[in-house]
């Protein structure tokens, strides 16, 4: 048994969508939620899953997913679940190893803010989870010690995710931190950099946001 790598993209804005191409090679099972749907077959890439309500595309679209899709799974628009959580649902069924997840940003900020809460519940259960879009990867951790790659573009943010991270220490940053505690409300810890293209972070309480940005767009 191979661990299977999901990707699902949800109907954000396409301007800000990441390049779905440069992670094809990355991800074993597409999964369109919604408009994230028809995203997929705009970028040729297969819909292993197509889910969601789809009341953000016409008759002609739905019907065109409908055949590509190899499962095909439509809601009532008045539901209990967002598009995307049906999506996530539907990828915890794979027991993935991780989760890739375009097309939730950038749009409406209370999807937003839901959306990046959702990876709390990924990481509970095992499942590493990472927001995509043109600009930014945002990834989720719970305590530990981890390696990070950027380039001299990329600037590099942490934020807590639960309301106190403790003993944050970074190796290998611009403005390096020992032990230090992050709380909500503190910008200390935003915009960072590398000195070179690795680093090593670790923390020892809390669950932790990183983002990596780069003002030019993410491949």
């Amino acid at each position: 048994m191979f661990d299977v790598n999901i990707g699902i993209v949800a109907g954000g804005p396409e301007k800000a969508l990441a390049s779905l191409i440069s992670y094809q090679d990355d991800v074993d099972i597409w999964i369109g939620a919604d408009l994230g749907a028809s995203y997929l077959l705009r970028n040729q890439l297969p819909i292993d899953i197509a889910i969601g309500d789809f009341d953000s595309i016409d008759l002609e679209e739905k019907e065109l997913i409908k055949q590509q899709a190899n499962i095909f799974r439509e809601f009532p628009v008045e539901k209990n679940e967002t598009d995307l959580e049906l999506a996530v649902e539907a990828a915890l069924s794979y027991h993935p190893a991780s989760i890739f997840l375009f097309g939730v940003t950038a749009g409406r900020l209370d999807h937003e803010l839901a959306n990046i809460q959702m990876l709390y519940r990924l990481i509970e259960k095992n499942v590493s989870a990472k927001i995509i879009d043109h600009k930014n990867i945002l990834s989720i951790y719970k305590p530990g010690e981890y390696d990070v790659q950027a380039n001299s573009s990329e600037l590099v943010s942490f934020i807590p995710l639960t309301p106190i991270v403790k003993g944050l220490t970074l190796h290998g940053f611009c403005y390096p931190l020992d032990n230090y505690t992050v709380t909500w409300g503190s910008t200390r810890c935003i915009s960072n950099q590398l000195i070179n293209e690795q680093g090593t972070f670790l923390f020892n309480d809390g669950i932790l946001i990183m983002i990596k940005s780069t003002e030019e767009d993410h491949p």
